[in-house]
């Protein structure tokens, strides 16, 4: 029995039953894919239900404001993702009649689709013969055929694709794609998989070789960097604060949080007194402060990590652009600042 074949028939036995495996509707296999990016199918699919169900046709995303998609979205990370959600409804909606594209090219064109995604959705919802390649596929070819090529090189890149395309089934495709996604995602796990089980192992070239734990091999990452960053939740009248909105390309782009301070270093109250003179948010810089945590609160980001500090800032003054703190839950925030607000009583 060939790979492609023994594959199928470990995923006929094995799949999950997951929502998105019960329809072919390719605005809902989208919604999946790209929530399961950089996400685990647990944390994913209680926000594929919110999306299916605030906004259950392209048509219901593409009318949506900004802020409700980056609201249902928070806590998943990556926001990126969510605003070329948001970005390509409308795209659908406008510029094709609300008819979503049907080919592995026309899918591409899609904001925040790459090769891996339109792979999928043009293999599950329209049968055509295209290899997805994610983490997963990496993990199950490099280890079966023992191949060493970086995965994150470009050579590697090339090379996995080639070969998850010579093996695909061109009669099951969407199956095909299916089962090897799920097969890495279950039982060749990139920790301790379960190899005496496993119905490849008497061909499995990293287990022959004693190379499970170094495959696949990916360059080393790139340098994580360290912030520090102050955030200013000013208390005014015991019962008004203030949010700004994140501009730019940087992290957390249009979501909302308290006045920032960002230092090259961990400071003291002196010096961020200091710094919230010099911002002007409080009239007369008439307030009190106090240090929230004494120890850092630290965000881990994929390439950041962000050292943070909350000051609670109270005054008596009236600020200009201030709201009311029983509407803080309105506002889409990044996990770090949602945390926060749970926690804190306002």
């Amino acid at each position: 029995m060939n790979f492609s074949a023994k594959l199928i028939n470990w995923y006929t036995v094995n799949k999950r039953d997951l929502p998105w495996r019960n329809t072919s509707n390719p605005y809902y296999i989208w919604l999946s894919e790209i929530i399961l990016q950089q996400t685990q199918v647990i944390q994913g699919t209680p926000y594929y239900h919110a999306f299916t169900t605030n906004f259950p046709s392209v048509f219901d995303l593409a009318n949506a404001k900004e802020d409700e998609v980056l609201k249902l979205w928070q806590g998943l990370g990556y926001y990126s993702r969510a605003r070329n959600l948001h970005w390509s409804a409308k795209y659908i909606v406008e510029e094709l009649n609300g008819e979503f594209p049907n080919t592995y090219k026309e899918i591409l064109k899609l904001k925040g689709v790459g090769d891996y995604t339109a792979s999928a959705i043009a293999s599950i919802c329209f049968n055509e013969v295209t290899a997805v390649v994610d983490g997963n596929v990496y993990r199950v070819l490099s280890r079966y055929f023992g191949i060493e090529t970086p995965i994150n090189s470009t050579q590697g890149q090339k090379q996995f694709k080639q070969l998850a395309q010579d093996l695909i089934d061109p009669n099951r495709p969407a199956i095909f794609n299916q089962a090897i996604m799920e097969f890495g995602a279950r039982h060749c796990k990139p920790k301790n998989p379960d190899c005496n089980s496993c119905t490849f192992n008497q061909n499995c070239q990293a287990l022959i070789s004693n190379k499970v734990d170094v495959l696949p091999v990916k360059l080393k990452k790139t340098k994580v960097s360290i912030k520090y960053f102050n955030f200013i939740v000013v208390l005014a009248n015991n019962s008004y604060t203030i949010l700004e909105q994140r501009k730019g390309n940087g992290i957390w782009q249009n979501l909302y949080q308290f006045p920032l301070i960002e230092t090259k270093a961990a400071v003291n109250e002196q010096e961020i007194t200091k710094k919230i003179n010099d911002l002007g948010v409080i009239p007369n810089n008439d307030f009190e402060i106090s240090l929230y945590n004494t120890e850092d609160i630290i965000h881990k980001l994929s390439h950041q990590h962000l050292h943070t500090k909350f000051w609670i800032v109270t005054t008596q003054q009236s600020l200009k652009n201030a709201i009311s703190t029983t509407k803080l839950h309105d506002f889409p925030v990044p996990i770090l600042i949602s945390n926060f607000i749970e926690k804190f009583d306002f």
